[in-house]
């Protein structure tokens, strides 16, 4: 995994910590790919934790610290991606069975950097979810059609027993992956 230049970091405006979930990669950017007007993601699969994070100027040592200690005592975990859901009609996602855990970490994490509430506290019972198509992508129509289609492949199953800490120039991007935290294997 490239780590980003020091120049590039400087530039970065966001940053974010997410749950890379590679077994539903496929699936996603296949349909992605099929909206009309469909913007390539520099960002894997994924359900965020956290966004937005502390300021990418801001990141030092001892934030890795706490969030290598805080993400560390986590432990890993298996979900299943089993229903394809919708905020309002923009957003087309798909629903991680249990979420508990994601709620957790995003608990956790919150718990020790207080200041940086979950979409900026504009969700206040956060949805764990992992987004096919945005309101960025494509139409209403073309949405319900790769979200009828998606079903036939669901459930994905998924080993989850990571975090990365990701940063961005702007909201939707260039991001690149500044470091990634291990969950412990405990079970």
């Amino acid at each position: 995994m490239p780590v980003p230049t020091a120049a590039w970091l400087a530039r970065a405006t966001r940053s974010a910590l997410i749950v890379p979930v590679p077994e539903t990669e496929r699936l996603v950017s296949t349909h992605r790919r099929r909206l009309a007007d469909a913007h390539p993601s520099s960002v894997p699969a994924h359900v965020t934790v956290l966004y937005p994070f502390v300021h990418p100027s801001r990141i030092d040592a001892a934030t890795l610290d706490v969030l290598a200690a805080t993400l560390g005592a986590m432990t890993a975990f298996d979900c299943a991606f089993t229903e394809v859901r919708w905020f309002d009609d923009d957003v087309v996602w798909l629903q991680p069975k249990p979420d508990e855990h994601f709620r957790a970490l995003t608990a956790a994490v919150c718990k020790r950097f207080p200041a940086h509430l979950p979409y900026a506290g504009e969700h206040p019972d956060t949805v764990p979810h992992l987004t096919v198509a945005d309101g960025r992508s494509g139409d209403t129509a073309g949405k319900r059609r790769i979200a009828t289609d998606i079903v036939a492949d669901l459930p994905v199953h998924a080993r989850i027993d990571r975090v990365r800490l990701v940063a961005g120039e702007d909201e939707h991007g260039p991001w690149r992956t500044i470091t990634e935290f291990r969950l412990s294997g405990r079970v």
